[in-house]
Formats: C-alpha cells, structure tokens, sequence
C-alpha cells in the first residue's frame, strides 16, 4: 500500500522509492530526551543514501521534561514545503509515559507505523487503529550502556537502530555514521545500544 511516498510490502516493511512524493516522521518526546537530536541523526542517515531531506522541531525550544515534537520529511526529489507535518507516515514515542498525556495517535496516517519505546509487546498494549505498532525496549537498553541518568536515561540514539529494522530502505550502517556524526558523547556506547534494539524490536507487521 503506498503511503505518501512510503509503501508497506507484504512483511510490514516500510519502503521508500527514491521518484515518489514525499513521506514524513515525527518524533514525540520530552524535553530534554533528545527527540530534536533524534529528528537530525536520523534525516542524515537517509540523506546518506541520496534522499533529499528536512529536520526540525514543532517549535521553539525544548523546555525540559514538556512534550516536544520534531519532525524528519524524507523525499526521493527536492523539498519545496515547509512547515509541521500535519499528517505522518511514522510516528516515534520516545517516552511511555506519554502514553497518558497526549493522543500519539494523533497526525498519525492510516496504515502507518507507530513505534514506541515500550517494555511491552504490542498486543499487550491496547491500541487499535488503522496502524501498525511496534515496541522496543529503549529503556532498558539504554540504562545497560549507562546513556543518561539512571533516573532519565537516554533513548534517542538506541530507537533509531530499531527504526532502521523496520524501514527496509534506511541501512543500518548509515543511522550508525550519523549516529557517530551528531552523538556529542559516550558514541560507542550509543552504537552499540542502537545494533541491540536493531535486533530487539517487536511488531510492526500489517
């Protein structure tokens, strides 16, 4: 099914296709987690691989532990708009707890992927929509590297290496040098934590 410039083959990938229109992701978070950090790693990894690309926040500044948006449009051609993405192809939560704050369904496109940091399975979760859902444990992953406090730790880097498992476009390696390229400290760590939830992600599937 295409999506905006994104098709979901038969595995529940997300495909890209280099001539289609544009597809965009918005990353939900706190301030202070990194979400607009998040937002630029991860538009570098796919500029990488030729993509014409644009990270930004919903707006102004992170105000620490406030929800805060950021988002990453991905193009295969030229981005011409500008502006928050009212409707997204994927929607990333990088803290549970605002399961019970905000509707992070909300903006999100039918059919499309809703991955959350999340010690539980999907089906163990309750959301029904007209999207897929798929959960990893970035928490526990992150609290193993020592990324962050063990009171607030650090999952920015750890969910992208789970977002490239599900985008079948988007190669590990290059969330990986972008990983490399914006972490300002504890990088092996954060790569290391991003190949594990690589492998530890749940769900997804159509």
């Amino acid at each position: 099914m295409k999506l905006h410039g994104a098709w979901h083959g038969s595995d529940g990938m997300l495909k890209h296709q280099k001539g289609a229109s544009m597809q965009g992701i918005r990353i939900d978070g706190r301030g202070g987690q990194g979400a607009v950090l998040a937002s630029k790693i991860l538009a570098e990894a796919f500029y990488r691989q030729g993509f014409s690309v644009q990270a930004f926040p919903a707006f102004g500044m992170e105000r620490r532990g406030a929800p805060v948006s950021a988002y990453v449009r991905v193009d295969g051609q030229p981005i011409l708009r500008r502006g928050r993405i009212e409707m997204a192809e994927t929607v990333v939560v990088l803290d549970p707890t605002l399961l019970e704050m905000i509707d992070v369904k909300q903006g999100l496109a039918d059919g499309g992927l809703l991955l959350l940091n999340h010690p539980h399975a999907p089906n163990e979760l309750g959301l029904v929509g007209a999207f897929r859902v798929a959960t990893v444990d970035a928490t526990r992953l992150a609290l193993r590297h020592k990324l962050g406090s063990s009171s607030s730790p650090i999952v920015n880097t750890v969910v992208l290496g789970a977002f490239a498992r599900l985008d079948e476009t988007l190669e590990l390696d290059n969330v990986l040098s972008a990983i490399r390229q914006y972490t300002p400290a504890k990088i092996e760590a954060n790569i290391e934590a991003a190949r594990l939830a690589y492998d530890a992600v749940i769900g997804g599937e159509a």
